[in-house]
């Protein structure tokens, strides 16, 4: 989400009062206030200093390890250069030995908090690095890219000058990237093109599971239903397979947009109708797929929807609804990881627990295990969950 304009109180090195954060670069007539935009939903700084080339990355980091946001006036490219130099220096810290204290071994949740509240503490430091906006989403800086295009894309139209974080725009191009070329799915034999802030496939093993499941008859299912379908790729999936007619589903207006752009770009729209609705849509269908995100943890900002299911509610409300929603006859495909699992977030007794809760019976389990990097990379700090990782199609019936 992008926050209203706001005013940002701004000071030059020696702390004394300037008009604007623009000040130091141009002369902007008749702004008296900035706008700020964070789509990670972070409330403006309080506190602004300007800064260029000459600033250590020593003294940029005491300001940003304080609370004090850092208006770049330099070169563009070294500003990315300067980003690297204070992201180098957030990891040391994190890196140096700390006192062992005695205190109980901690349980897996507990870990898997630590790594979280890290990863936040290390994105709030480097989003103190700031850039100026002009009205129309152009860099009033040397050196600086056209990023209109990709901001356009997120944050939508800008009339008026505002400032955000370089690591927040770094992040906006580099999904720009992947909305222009797409991402390769093999198991669908096409490009999927994600936008801004939706889930992207990268992991292609949940979609080869949709793509070689067998279905519950001979006969193709006439109709089917996809549960929050983020970017479309199931739903092009089960299209591409034979089924006549799948009305997908999103709540979110960057995926319903997403999904219907990918639908048409793959010539599918004659047979997947993408919709508003909160989980289900009217009627019953006798198959009914669902991807829900995977972690049950409460999302630290708007774009961590796609990946935390706070207490398992979009899991839970699948599985609620999924008997009155089915054909007779019909089946559900559940698409999970055990991650959470493995991360002491939820236990398997819980999962059947609430199939069982919900009417539903388990019909069968087809498991894949994923490839991605982050699987064999022992360095990463939740490398023992994601090497016994499993994603799962479970076939549920009522």
């Amino acid at each position: 989400m992008s926050t209203p304009p706001a005013t940002l109180e701004a000071q030059d090195e020696n702390g004394a009062l300037i008009a604007h954060p623009f000040a130091a670069l141009r002369t902007i007539d008749g702004l008296g206030a900035v706008g700020w935009r964070s789509e990670a939903g972070l409330p403006p700084p309080k506190r602004v200093v300007l800064i260029d080339d000459t600033m250590t990355a020593d003294t940029a980091y005491r300001l940003a390890c304080e609370g004090t946001a850092m208006l770049w006036r330099g070169d563009f490219q070294n500003a990315k250069l300067f980003l690297q130099a204070l992201a180098r220096r957030v990891d040391h810290e994190k890196r140096r030995p700390r006192k062992p204290k005695v205190a109980a071994e901690p349980s897996k949740a507990d870990l898997f908090n630590r790594y979280r509240l890290g990863r936040s503490q290390r994105a709030r430091t480097l989003g103190m690095l700031l850039i100026p906006f002009d009205a129309g989403h152009g860099i009033p800086l040397r050196r600086a890219p056209d990023v209109a295009e990709a901001c356009e894309a997120a944050y939508g139209a800008a009339t008026e000058p505002y400032v955000a974080s370089l690591r927040e725009l770094l992040g906006i191009i580099g999904a720009y990237e992947w909305r222009k070329k797409g991402i390769e799915v093999p198991a669908l034999g096409a490009r999927i093109y994600p936008h801004y802030g939706v889930f992207a496939p990268v992991r292609s093993e949940y979609v080869q599971l949709v793509a070689g499941a067998l279905f519950a008859t001979r006969e193709l299912p006439p109709l089917a239903f996809d549960i929050g379908t983020g970017t479309g790729v199931l739903s092009a999936v089960l299209a591409k397979r034979g089924v006549a007619r799948v009305i997908a589903t999103e709540n979110d207006p960057r995926a319903l947009a997403c999904a219907r752009d990918n639908v048409q770009r793959l010539g599918l729209a004659d047979r997947v109708e993408v919709v508003e609705a909160d989980l289900y849509p009217a009627g019953k269908a006798p198959l009914i797929i669902c991807n829900p995100p995977w972690i049950p943890a409460r999302p630290a900002t708007p774009l961590e929807h796609a990946v935390y299911d706070f207490e398992s509610r979009m899991l839970r409300g699948f599985l609620d609804g999924l008997a009155a929603h089915l054909a007779p006859g019909g089946e559900g495909w559940l698409i999970l990881s055990d991650i959470a699992e493995h991360l002491g977030l939820r236990t398997r007794d819980e999962l059947m627990a609430w199939i069982e809760k919900a009417g539903l019976k388990v019909l069968g389990k087809t498991d894949i295990k994923p490839k991605h990097p982050r699987v064999s990379d022992a360095s990463d700090a939740l490398h023992k969950a994601r090497a016994a990782e499993v994603t799962s199609l479970w076939r549920l019936s009522a």
